[in-house]
């Protein structure tokens, strides 16, 4: 009997245990389900919220983009079109009506060229997203260069680099790109400003997009390497005679880098802005000139659908980092999910 109850005794704490780590690993799905549904309902948001600015506007800018003699539409193709957007219901019909439209993947119809709006963007937006993509990796290089430099290089040298962010706030893109393409492309002959595709192009519109967003990352950064800095474990690793560079690299880099995930993310919507002026400014053929087009015209099923992409990037690259940055830090309290699992492991420990 007594060996009985010893056993069971012994079983009950890996029991509770067992329920313990099972409930551990329940917070982050809950987690990342809450994420996803936010991510979802702001989108539906953005896009029922751009819908309705455009129906509010004074007049009816759809019918009278259609009736414009320029766009040689016939009566029989502007009904066909105003039927297709619901023109002669209700607002809340319309909305209905796009938005289910929306959720299968239907964008619309220029009314400028009575071609599918997806279709529009489709073949544009690859010049965009390298653009974007470029810029980005500029960025973070220039900025990780600069804060390289804020730790490692002597005093003299260190200081002006803290002021190169302030400096990249406080010029604009644009004025960036007209200087680079006047020095590069007009005297030294790097590239040619008819050939805005070319590698040679797109890496100084690049450059020109990236510079000011490499200061919000560098910020951060910096900030983040001086409070590591003047914590205990650095001036331990410090005494014990290790160079400048290997205590940035193997010691400051990584705690410093994991507020930078955030302000990466945060940085997109910049990217995408920017990146609409860089492409009108060396030429390019994108999401901007596209854009230009639309509101010359009034093509506002195009504006519309831009907007609503241009949502659903900064949404989803959000999303991204909200779901990575709790598998970075474990530091991260999951909405008190942690307080809620150690009294059943502190109990069975017990």
């Amino acid at each position: 009997m007594a060996q009985t109850r010893s056993s069971t005794t012994v079983r009950k704490p890996d029991a509770r245990l067992t329920r313990g780590a099972r409930r551990t690993s329940s917070p982050y799905l809950v987690y990342a389900l809450q994420r996803v549904a936010q991510a979802v309902a702001v989108v539906l948001l953005a896009y029922c919220f751009t819908f309705l600015v455009i129906s509010v506007l004074p007049g009816d800018p759809v019918t009278n983009t259609l009736r414009n003699p320029e766009n040689n539409f016939t009566e029989e193709e502007i009904a066909r079109i105003v039927a297709y957007y619901g023109l002669d219901q209700p607002v809340h019909v319309q909305l209905w009506e796009s938005l289910s439209r929306f959720l299968t993947g239907d964008l619309g119809v220029s009314l400028r060229s009575n071609l599918p709006v997806s279709r529009l963007i489709g073949e544009i937006i690859g010049s965009t997203l390298v653009l974007a993509v470029s810029a980005l990796v500029v960025a973070v290089v220039l900025a990780f260069g600069i804060a390289y430099g804020t730790r490692n290089l002597p005093a003299p040298l260190a200081r002006p680099l803290r002021a190169f962010p302030s400096l990249f706030l406080s010029v604009p893109n644009f004025v960036i790109g007209l200087l680079l393409i006047n020095i590069f492309a007009f005297q030294l002959g790097l590239f040619q400003v008819i050939d805005s595709e070319g590698p040679a192009a797109t890496f100084f519109a690049a450059v020109a997009l990236g510079i000011p967003v490499s200061a919000q990352i560098a910020e951060v950064l910096i900030a983040n390497l001086d409070h590591e800095a003047r914590q205990e474990y650095a001036g331990f690793a410090t005494s014990r005679g290790l160079s400048r560079s290997r205590l940035f690299w193997r010691h400051l880099l990584k705690p410093s880098s994991l507020p930078v995930v955030t302000v990466v993310a945060l940085t997109v919507g910049e990217l995408l802005g920017g990146a609409l002026i860089t492409e009108t400014i060396f030429g390019r053929t994108g999401v901007g000139s596209l854009v230009q087009r639309s509101v010359t015209t009034q093509d506002l099923p195009v504006l519309q659908a831009v907007v609503v992409l241009a949502a659903i990037t900064f949404v989803v690259v959000n999303l991204v980092v909200d779901l990575v940055y709790p598998l970075l830090d474990p530091r991260v309290d999951l909405r008190g999910a942690t307080k809620r699992v150690r009294p059943v492991t502190e109990g069975a420990s017990a």
